[in-house]
């Protein structure tokens, strides 16, 4: 007889008492109904509220829930670095605890991954349930992310998605702070594909993403790519060659009319404009050595406070990682 294939589902969770649960139990339903077996993964990323309590009262219903509780909050994808150190199936789904990434749409993504000869597919949404100034964010971290990784242009990524559990294993091999999910497995495989899913409503409250935090997200970028460095030198290169065809225009000018007079305000642009680009690249290369500073320092990606039905052979380091 053959062997149930077993699928490890992610979930990181913020702010989720109200829905948790529910997510975990339909999950489980759809997934037995599928005929597939099971096992959750749900890492609390600092919420203050009950939701690691509604962990472990999962945990406690069924032993194939495993929980874990950050410190602090860390975010989204340091919670789901988490994760991955605890999953042992043979795929790993990626979803979010809002039940916009519903289970209903589980069978779509674990048919078009085991019959599409895949590594990694991920859930498009023709139209999102998100506000504009969350759509227009993720529009361009996408677009940073497909410049930075070399992601093929039309394939559009998101926070439900499932993997071969070879992708994962080398994916927690990154050990630096602040990871990128989609800039990991684009760096292990590019046998990536897509499986158009309905995306829903919002179950509870509102989306934990600020300006803020899509900033910290869209800085990740960083990780996986010198290229804003290259351009930074580009730029640098270009404005250095206009600013010395300028001198000599202008040299050229007075040297043939004495009479001309220069601008103060044209100059002060100029001053600014060159001031400004300046700050641009050392920003830039201020990033990539903090970065770096904080690895040397071993600035850890998450610490986890505890942690629920987890046995003694997980491949994680009970402190921190």
């Amino acid at each position: 007889m053959e062997q149930t294939c077993k699928i490890s589902v992610i979930v990181p969770c913020y702010y989720s008492e109200k829905t948790i649960a529910k997510a975990v139990h339909l999950a489980r339903e759809e997934l037995l109904r599928l005929g597939y077996d099971y096992e959750f993964v749900l890492v609390n990323d600092g919420s203050t509220d009950g939701t690691f309590a509604q962990i472990q009262a999962l945990c406690a219903e069924d032993p194939k829930v495993k929980g874990v509780d950050f410190s602090r909050n860390f975010g989204q994808h340091s919670a789901l670095m988490a994760a991955l150190h605890y999953v042992t199936g043979d795929y790993v789904l990626s979803m979010d605890d809002d039940l916009q990434t519903h289970p209903s749409q589980f069978g779509k993504l674990l048919d078009t991954i085991r019959n599409g000869g895949y590594d990694v597919v991920y859930g498009w949404y023709p139209q999102k349930h998100h506000n504009w100034f969350r759509n227009l964010g993720s529009r361009f971290e996408g677009w940073t992310m497909q410049v930075l990784t070399g992601r093929p242009k039309g394939l559009h990524t998101s926070s439900f998605w499932v993997a071969k559990a070879f992708v994962c294993r080398h994916a927690i091999e990154y050990m630096g702070p602040y990871p990128h999910m989609s800039g990991l497995l684009m760096r292990i495989t590019k046998n990536v594909g897509n499986v158009e899913l309905q995306h829903f409503d919002r179950e509870v409250g509102q989306s934990g993403y600020n300006l803020k935090s899509l900033i910290r997200l869209w800085s990740t970028s960083t990780n996986f790519s010198v290229l804003p460095l290259r351009f930074s030198l580009v730029c640098g290169a270009l404005f250095g060659a206009a600013g010395l065809i300028s001198a000599l225009v202008v040299i050229v000018r007075k040297l043939m009319d004495p009479t001309v007079m220069t601008g103060w305000s044209s100059l002060m642009v100029v001053i600014l404009l060159a001031a400004g680009i300046n700050l641009i690249c050392l920003g830039l290369v201020g990033e990539y050595v903090g970065r770096m500073f904080m690895i040397a320092n071993k600035q850890p990606q998450y610490v986890v406070r505890t942690q629920c039905n987890v046995g003694a052979a997980a491949k994680h380091k009970e402190e921190e990682k």
